[in-house]
């Protein structure tokens, strides 16, 4: 099991809402799942702003994480999560 930590803050709900609504399929097709979601999540250390959304997701392996993000049939959707505003995702594993 690999994880990978999703930090988004929506400036473009639009953007983020035909995301979502395509997001479950895309990580499905690689056995990913959210594990952890928050709408308000909480900085305890740092110095920069907490994001506007915080997710962890479970993929299967290393391989599966990295077939998500590179699969050129889901580069719609990832357009979508990356016009909904500033976004990083890590690989924790």
């Amino acid at each position: 099991m690999i994880y990978a930590f999703v930090q988004l803050t929506i400036t473009d709900q639009d953007s983020f809402d035909a995301y979502a609504e395509q997001a479950g399929a895309a990580l499905a097709k690689y056995g990913a799942k959210p594990e952890a979601m928050s709408a308000t999540p909480t900085r305890l250390e740092g110095d920069t702003p907490a994001p506007g959304r915080a997710v962890l997701l479970s993929f299967p392996d290393r391989e599966a994480a990295m077939g998500w993000i590179n699969d050129p049939e889901l580069e719609a959707i990832h357009s979508l999560r990356r016009a909904s505003g500033p976004c990083e995702i890590t690989l924790i594993g």
